[in-house]
This record gives structure tokens, sequence and C-alpha cells, in this order.
């Protein structure tokens, strides 16, 4: 009778300790998956920011070369010295830049000319009038597409840019490094398109692959935008809302998905469960071994006082010598956690830091002009007050006040652009207002040269918005005043002519001209040729004119620069 009890208790408790090893598995594997999901969509993000900051860089420079005076002159006269010219840039670009290929096609989508134009596979002479990149370009001015290349049958996503002469600039961007970079970091990435199809991976087997059912009209779509005769099956089994099996493989994968970007894209980010694995197999083991005391405890209750103090001081050490394991491996995985949330932490404040630089360079070049006309105008209101000229003096602190309100706005348009946000609405702009406002910024400087500029009537308007218009004036006319500090008999001359829809404005100088290294890359940040310049007013000048779906260009000149802008003519 005794016996059946005893093996009776002890059976229970065995029980009892299995159902809480099964409940502490099932405990620790939700707190595991959670926090390893927590982990993933930080990893996930942090690799897609950098596939964007790529693909970004990658976005200015067919923008940049669409005005370029190479291509400008092979549109306009597609002479051989042009042409052999615009194919020299292009091969340097590329291999400044890191891009696989940079070409340019015309308006029929025949490529003239291309960074490997040495190339026996050179992509000059060949068509690329199917590729949906150049129709995209040819009718809303950007285009971009992932496939095979033609020649390479290499996939790399194709930026396209319609530029000078109705042609388009088109830039591959292949991602072998970020893909290299994704394979020696932890799990599988890749980014799926719109459809789900998957394009850049650290998978290369799962390239071209759906992710799942795609209907056989968009199939065929997929395959032929993306030049593969078939898509590949689906990489992976599914087995729960975030779990998924890749092929060949017996274990699961966590799968986190950034949100779809304008385009389509998503970042998926697939890590495996090893450490969720092993933390359940740990709350397993402690509940196996907990069944084994209860047991062991159980048991002991039977036997004699001896036996029993015996196995209960043995079960204490060995609980202590686990319970110190364990206590060591959680310290060491906090200890971990804290050092890669100190790493994240300076990632975010390095970028933080950049972007501040990049705004605090442009309030200080966009106010440095306002700041100095009211600097002049002070000095001289002070001389007028000492002579007694009151109402010249009230004259001179009605401009500073204006030049102040000027300052604001300036820096107003500053902070709209770090918020990302719009500028307020274009509207009918007086041309002799804003040369008016600029000359009214610059008088100092103007004074010591001779400036040219027509009377104009006050009806003649463009789309605009003044402020930003008079910025662009300020910019390039304080440029050329710069410019002529050494000249003999300095002059600008700034002329408005008209058509049917646009209004042309010229500045020119009698200089000494912009070095052919600098004109190379005159439009992108911190290129200039004087010591005290940061390089960022063309940029921002051109970017204005652009808001205003206008150009602005530098002019082949004989004697020192000629910079042409072309704003729309608002209607009458």
């Amino acid at each position: 009778m005794i016996s059946s009890l005893r093996v009776r208790v002890v059976l229970a408790a065995l029980l009892l300790a299995l159902a809480a090893a099964s409940v502490a598995g099932e405990v620790t594997r939700t707190i595991s998956l959670g926090r390893l999901a927590a982990r993933s969509v930080e990893d996930a993000r942090l690799r897609q920011a950098l596939l964007a900051s790529e693909i970004a860089r990658f976005r200015l420079l067919p923008r940049a070369l669409a005005d370029d005076r190479d291509l400008v002159a092979v549109t306009s006269s597609n002479s051989p010295q042009s042409l052999a010219a615009l194919n020299r840039k292009l091969e340097i670009l590329a291999r400044e830049f890191g891009a696989s290929a940079i070409y340019t096609v015309d308006r029929d989508g025949l490529a003239f000319g291309a960074s490997n134009w040495r190339k026996a596979d050179s992509f000059i002479g060949r068509n690329y009038r199917f590729r949906p990149y150049f129709h995209d370009a040819v009718r809303s001015g950007s285009g971009q597409q992932f496939a095979l290349g033609t020649a390479s049958r290499k996939p790399g996503l194709f930026l396209a840019t319609r530029a000078a002469g109705n042609s388009v600039v088109v830039v591959k961007l292949e991602f072998d490094r970020i893909e290299a970079q994704w394979r020696a970091a932890q799990g599988i990435t890749y980014v799926t398109d719109a459809q789900g199809v998957v394009l850049v991976t650290s998978r290369p087997d799962w390239r071209f692959a759906a992710t799942g059912p795609i209907p056989p009209a968009l199939r065929k779509t997929e395959e032929e935008v993306t030049g593969v005769s078939a898509l590949r099956p689906m990489p992976f089994r599914r087995i729960g809302a975030n779990l998924i099996v890749p092929a060949g493989v017996d274990d699961a994968y966590l799968q986190i998905s950034t949100a779809a970007d304008v385009k389509g894209w998503r970042l998926n980010l697939a890590l495996p469960l090893d450490a969720v694995n092993a933390n359940v197999r740990l709350a397993q083991g402690v509940g196996a071994l907990i069944a084994l005391l209860l047991a062991g405890i159980t048991a002991g209750l039977a036997e004699r006082a001896r036996q029993r103090r015996q196995r209960t001081v043995l079960l204490e050490t060995a609980v202590a010598e686990r319970t110190a394991e364990l206590r060591a491996q959680i310290q060491e995985r906090a200890a971990a956690e804290a050092r890669a949330a100190t790493l994240r932490e300076g990632l975010r404040q390095a970028n933080r830091l950049a972007t501040l630089g990049q705004v605090t360079a442009s309030v200080a070049h966009e106010t440095a002009q306002p700041v100095a006309a009211i600097r002049n105008y002070a000095a001289a209101s002070a001389m007028l007050l000492d002579r007694g000229a009151v109402d010249e003096a009230r004259a001179n602190l009605d401009v500073i006040a204006r030049l102040s309100d000027k300052i604001g706005a300036i820096t107003a348009h500053l902070r709209g652009f770090a918020r990302k946000g719009g500028h307020g609405g274009l509207d009918a702009v007086s041309v002799a207002e804003a040369i008016d406002g600029a000359r009214l910024i610059l008088k100092e400087q103007l004074s010591h040269v001779s400036f040219t500029a027509p009377a104009l009537a006050k009806g003649l308007a463009v789309r605009a918005e003044r402020v930003r218009l008079e910025q662009v004036l300020v910019i390039l006319l304080q440029n050329a005043a710069e410019a002529l500090v050494n000249t003999r008999d300095p002059t600008i001359s700034l002329t408005v002519t008209q058509d049917a829809d646009n209004v042309i404005l010229k500045i020119a100088d009698n200089g000494p001209g912009i070095a052919p290294d600098i004109a190379e890359r005159l439009f992108t940040p911190f290129a200039t040729n004087r010591t005290m310049g940061l390089g960022l007013g063309l940029v921002i000048a051109k970017d204005i004119v652009e808001e205003f779906s206008g150009s602005l260009l530098l002019e082949p000149a004989e004697v020192g620069a000629c910079f042409r802008i072309v704003l729309p003519r608002a209607p009458a």
C-alpha cells in the first residue's frame, strides 16, 4: 500500500513538472520571438535606409547630366568632337560614381553616347525604345526599371531622365556591393517589387522569384519588364503569418517586411530562429531539471532521513551551479543588447549631425547677402543721422526692415526644405520688381561694376515665387561681381527677351570665366573655384528655377561667363 502510494505521488509530481516545463517553453518562445521581431524591424529599417541612400545618390546623376554642355553640344551639332567629349565624360563619371553604365539615348531610342564606348559590347548603336524606362522618361521626365541588361545580362536598376534635345540620360545601378554586405550579415535579405517578385537579394538563387501567386497577365508583364524568360518559383513556404521555411532548409525563419515605397518596393528580412530555439531548449531543460528535482525530492520523502538529506544537498548544489550559469548568460546577453543599442544611437546621431551641417551651410549662404546689405545700410544711416539727414536715414531703415523680412522669408523656405514640405503656390511675379529687389540687396557689390539692365514694363511677369526668384538673381549677380574683383573695367549685363511661352534672362560678365574642370560639375554641391565660396549657390538656384518649370544653364561665351534662365510666362 505504501509502495503504491509512493509510485502515484512520484508520477503526479513528474506530470506536474513536465506540464510546467511545457508552459515555460511556450512562454519563452513568445518572449524570444517578440524580442527577435523588434530587432528584425530595426535591422530591416537600417538596411532599407542604406538601399534608399544608394539609389538616391545615383538618381541625381542623370538629372545633373540633363543640361550638360557636352550633351547639349551633341544634340545641337552631333559633331565627332562633341560626341567624343561626351563619351569621355560619361566614362569618367561612371568610374568615379561606381555606376555600372551611363549612356544617352536619342528621341528614337538609339544610344549615341555611353561610358563603355571603348568596349566591344558598347551600348552605342543599340536601340532601347522597347525599355519602359525610356517611354516613362520621354512622357513624364523620369523613368525607373529593374531588369537584366541586354548586353551584360546582369541585373540592375535603370534610372532615366529626359535631357536636352529630347534625349534621355540613363544610369544603370548594380547592387553587388550591397548584396555582399547583406550576405555577410545575419539572415536573408531581399527586396520585392509591387507584384512580390524578388529583385535585390543576398541569395542570388532567389532573384526574379515570385513570393506569392501572380495572375497570368501580370506574370507575363513582369517577365517582359525584367527581361527574364520565366519567373522562378516561390523560394520558400509559409507556415504562419511571419514564419517561412526556405527551400532546402528544415528550420523556420522569422520574416519582417517594411512598408512599400512609392514604387511598391519592400525590403524583407528573414532571420533564423536559432536563438529562439536555444532559449526554448534552455527553458525546457530547466523544466526537465525541475521535474527531476521534484521526482528526486518526492522519492526522497519515502526514503530514510539520511538518504533524504544527502540527496537534498546534491540537488541544491546542482541548482546553484545551473542558476549561476543562467545568470551569467543573461548578463552577457544584456550587455550585448546594450552595445547594439549604443551603436544604433551613434548611427542616428551621425545622421542628425550630417543633416544639421547641410542645413547650416545653406542658411549661411542664403542669408550672407541680405546681412551684408543690412550692415552697409546701417552704417550709412549712422552717417546720415550725424549730418541730421533724418528723412534719408529713415528711408535706409525702411530698406533694412525689408531686408530683415527677406531674411525671415529665406529661413522659412529653408525650414520648409528641412521638413521636406513644399513651398507656396506659384503666382505671377513681375520680372522688373524681382530685378529691382536683387539690385537692392547687392547695391554695395554692384556699385563697383558697370551694371546694365533693361527698363521693363511691370506687366512682364513669370510664373514663380517672388522671394525665391530674387534669390536666383542675387546668387548669379553676386557670383559675377565676385568674379570681377581683379578685372579692369568690370561689366555685368542683364538682358531680357521673350517669346510666346517663355521669358529668357541672360546674365553675362567680362571676367576670367569658369575653369573647364569646374564647368563640368558646376551644378553639383560644393563645386566652386572661389576660395570663400561654399559651392551651394548654383545648386540652390538651379533647383529653384526647375521648381518653376524653368531651366538654368551655363552658355558658352568668348569672354567671361554667361548664365541663361528660362522661365514660363505668366498668363496675362
